[in-house]
């Protein structure tokens, strides 16, 4: 009705762009008039919309004042909007100003198109016929035929409930950027043990399994836990932990994932944790996933192992079973790609991996070095801090190398080979990068020291600190070079894989 609608006013627009007088009819199908109690004639339009978010906006395009093309507001302005500059371009790509034309195609849609209300003696029979009739053809997702389907179950003085709380699910999940089918089958998979389940299944998954959701019997308490559900998945997308807060491992989790969400099961499932427990299966949740990424696991097998592992996690409650869970899923789930963790690390080159993820893996491996001694805290706690737009990826043999650089290179036939290997890469703050250019590293070397950043700092010289023996465990397997040569980039690469192991605590 909307679209019919939109479409009947874009009519109206067009010709009058044209400067053409309007068909009279339209008009009155836009809106009609009535008699109040004065004797006065008084207006209404023809199609009214029942969510307030809508802001008036169909009843601006209605009266003739067109919102610009990407107007900002809320889902439904923006659609609405949307759908009518839609249409106008098809008018002007079919029409182009043609009169004749339009007003042809507007009695064909008037003459042709029909409206049909089905007309039934209950609310409940009006739902059934609703799920009836979206069953054929391009039918609804399982998002709104689930709420088609709370409805059916709800009493009348309880849609109202209803409407208000699915409207603000469905807000949630937009507003997060997120795919509600996405969420409603991770939902599933994290707490009813659903270990294969695809997008068109879940709303069959919904009708055979009432009597574990048990949405029938309190459909509006049922909506009630998707809502709070849906908030702590958002929380977790944006880095947050169940009440909103700063987790410092969902944070690198966001900066590493991209659009992979399959950790989200886990996190589901671990939701009622209390916040040192949860922390620990954050904590280790990011490693697993990082490893899955970086040996390019095929992303359906670990999620089948997120999804078979989902039941165990809802029953830990302790330290202990929690430590146990980890010893016998993490840990021989990272033995299992321990050889091919080695190899992606001793050979992995910059454009191997997404910028993003690059700018992650040199960020936790700086930070783990120069976290490690303090025992945590400070601004080396958060990896904003080597991942922010004022940290730059320095090559030490250059990206664009100089005459200089060139010459002073043993392999200058394969350099381009070289530096862009991870061996040949490290953190610096803009200023440094900027300044170091594409020198060479004998005119670099005196300035990697004053660095912020230790492991930037350990390219030229280990700086000696006694008795620290955090500092030296981290430092054990770091080595400084004299000369910047093919040889140095391998040794240094091969110390990154020592490191990384550490880092990403593989077995």
């Amino acid at each position: 009705m909307t679209t019919a609608y939109l479409f009947l006013c874009a009519v109206r627009d067009y010709l009058r762009e044209m400067n053409v007088s309007p068909v009279e009819v339209v008009e009155n199908q836009i809106r009609g008039s009535s008699v109040d109690n004065e004797g006065n004639s008084v207006y209404r339009y023809r199609v009214e919309l029942q969510y307030n978010d809508s802001k008036d906006v169909l009843i601006q395009i209605a009266s003739g004042n067109i919102p610009p093309e990407g107007t900002e507001g809320t889902r439904s302005i923006k659609n609405i909007v949307h759908a009518y500059w839609t249409i106008r371009k098809l008018f002007d790509l079919n029409f182009q100003k043609d009169e004749k034309r339009l007003r042809k195609f507007y009695a064909f849609f008037t003459k042709n198109v029909k409206l049909i209300r089905i007309k039934t003696i209950s609310v409940a029979q009006a739902l059934k016929i609703f799920e009836t009739i979206n069953d054929r053809g391009k039918g609804l997702d399982a998002m709104d035929l689930l709420k088609n389907l709370m409805f059916m179950h709800a009493k009348q003085a309880e849609f109202d409930k209803i409407k208000v709380k699915w409207k603000s699910l469905v807000d949630i999940l937009y507003k997060a950027n997120e795919k509600p089918l996405r969420f409603l089958r991770y939902f599933i998979i994290a707490h009813y043990d659903a270990e294969r389940l695809w997008e068109d299944e879940i709303y069959t998954w919904f009708l055979k399994n009432e009597s574990r959701c048990g949405y029938r019997e309190t459909p509006v308490q049922f909506v009630d836990f998707l809502l709070a559900v849906s908030r702590q998945y958002t929380h977790f997308i944006k880095g947050k932990d169940t009440r909103g807060e700063s987790n410092r491992y969902l944070e690198n989790i966001r900066m590493l994932s991209g659009s992979a969400r399959q950790h989200l099961i886990l996190l589901l499932a671990g939701r009622n944790l209390n916040k040192e427990l949860f922390i620990e299966l954050c904590k280790h949740t990011e490693n697993l996933l990082f490893t899955y990424i970086i040996t390019r696991e095929n992303t359906r097998e670990f999620e089948q192992k997120f999804a078979q592992w989902a039941k165990e996690v809802r029953r830990i409650q302790t330290h202990e079973q929690l430590d146990a869970f980890f010893l016998s899923r993490f840990e021989p789930a990272k033995e299992d790609l321990r050889s091919r963790f080695d190899l992606t690390f001793s050979t992995i080159k910059l454009q191997d991996l997404q910028r993003y993820r690059m700018r992650y893996l040199l960020g936790k491996m700086t930070q783990y070095v120069d976290e490690a001694p303090l025992r945590g805290g400070g601004e080396y706690s958060n990896l904003i801090t080597y991942t922010n737009k004022n940290v730059h990826i320095e090559h030490i043999l250059p990206d664009k190398p100089s005459v200089d650089s060139l010459k002073e290179f043993d392999k200058p036939e394969v350099f381009f080979l070289y530096n862009q290997r991870l061996g040949n890469l490290a953190l610096a703050e803009e200023s440094l990068n900027t300044f170091l250019g594409n020198k060479p590293y004998s005119q670099k070397r005196p300035y990697y020291e004053k660095s912020r950043f230790l492991l930037t700092r350990c390219i030229t010289a280990i700086p000696k600190i006694g008795g620290n023996t955090a500092y030296d465990r981290v430092t054990r397997n770091l080595e400084s070079f004299d000369q910047w040569t093919s040889e140095s980039i391998e040794k240094r690469q091969i110390q990154l894989v020592k490191l990384a192991r550490d880092v990403w605590q593989m077995p």
